[in-house]
């Protein structure tokens, strides 16, 4: 499993994975593969420098990569401004209502924390900042091509540029923007995602961006029969990200622990739902009874990226202290259907090679 991109970025695998756990970055980054960290959690800059630091530590020297979430369009955003006063109070009232029926209780007087302020777009600046004071090899844009300064600044340190594109004529416009890698995302995936499968979507952008633009396939990717249909495909790596939250070095990162592992291991590729409700856009989430609470009728609709996650955040932190599998509210993919126990990263690395082996050597079997 070699293509020109682990000789381009010094990896064994052409496996990136993305995960908000530096633990699971590092892990994957020392099994061979391409660690990529969210930073959409961090508010403050002097965190992402600490984890980033560890991250320099905890590697083994290997390469790893950052992703933050930066509109190509620059948002006008007025300093000082508080963005949740733009919140409807309907909305607000709906969140407190359903948590109420849901039986999530509050939590304890002086816990929880303020919104998720890396879905501004001032915020992602300063994230990209700090990484590039540290020694990522890739930055990552989790909603398609950043500002071409943004690219310009990134090339300029010696770091290449990934986007995500649901379409082949979003790829399109990401290279002409100067865009190293396209992260192909099929429907499939968690998080944002568009609404072309993965199997339709891959050869598309492979075939729009031309043999010198490295493609990653995404969406539906966990085991080593998938990434083997993705390199068929056209692909010259995969972009991976639900199955890294079943590993046990995901563990601790805020989500209670037996909770999510319980929802996950017993869930089914139908069990996921794509809505609007988690960041403002369009994300594939597991199903549960707060995903479906919002399409009952009197729902309000989902407000507009960053809102509609500064709405949610203190929600969000409640159901994950509740420990109820049933009111979980985690961005994962169909994969989900397989991921039924928790193991090591190192363990999932080595287990998606072999499978990419025997999947080859069938293949090989059955040629004429």
């Amino acid at each position: 499993m070699r293509t020109a991109l682990c000789d381009e970025f010094g990896i064994d695998y052409p496996i990136f994975a993305f995960t908000p756990s530096e633990h699971v970055a590092a892990a994957v980054s020392r099994a061979g593969g391409l660690g990529v960290l969210g930073c959409v959690r961090f508010n403050e800059t002097e965190e992402l420098e600490k984890t980033l630091s560890w991250l320099d530590d905890n590697t083994d020297g290997k390469p790893y990569g950052v992703d933050i979430v930066m509109p190509m369009k620059v948002p006008e955003e007025v300093k000082g401004l508080d963005v949740s006063s733009m919140i409807p109070e309907e909305h607000k009232k709906f969140v407190d209502e359903t948590l109420l029926k849901l039986g999530v209780p509050p939590l304890p007087e002086g816990e929880g924390r303020e919104g998720v302020l890396g879905w501004l777009h001032s915020v992602a600046r300063s994230h990209l900042d700090v990484a590039l004071q540290h020694r990522p090899v890739l930055i990552a844009n989790a909603l398609g091509s950043p500002p071409v300064d943004v690219i310009e600044k990134c090339h300029e340190h010696g770091v290449k540029v990934a986007a995500l594109a649901g379409a082949a004529k979003h790829a399109l416009s990401h290279v002409r923007n100067g865009v190293d890698i396209i992260v192909a995302q099929g429907y499939e995936a968690g998080g944002h995602t568009g609404e072309v499968a993965s199997m339709v979507l891959q050869p598309d952008i492979v075939d729009a961006v031309g043999p010198d633009v490295p493609v990653l396939g995404a969406g539906g990717i966990g085991s080593g029969r998938q990434i083997a249909a993705s390199l068929a495909l056209g692909s010259q790596g995969v972009w991976t990200g639900s199955i890294w939250l079943g590993t046990e070095e995901y563990r601790g990162m805020g989500a209670n622990s037996q909770a999510w592992e319980t929802a996950f291991t017993r869930a089914t590729s139908s069990d996921t739902v794509r809505t609007r409700i988690y960041t403002g856009k369009p994300a594939r989430l597991l199903k549960t009874k707060w995903t479906e609470a919002w399409n009952e009728e009197g729902a309000p609709s989902p407000l507009p990226m960053p809102l509609q996650n500064l709405l949610v955040a203190d929600a969000h932190n409640r159901i994950s202290a509740a420990n109820d599998p049933d009111v979980i509210s985690m961005p994962i993919g169909q994969i989900v259907g397989r991921m039924n126990d928790v193991r090591p990263v190192a363990d999932v690395i080595a287990s998606l090679v072999e499978e990419f082996d025997e999947a080859v050597g069938r293949l090989d079997s059955i040629r004429t």
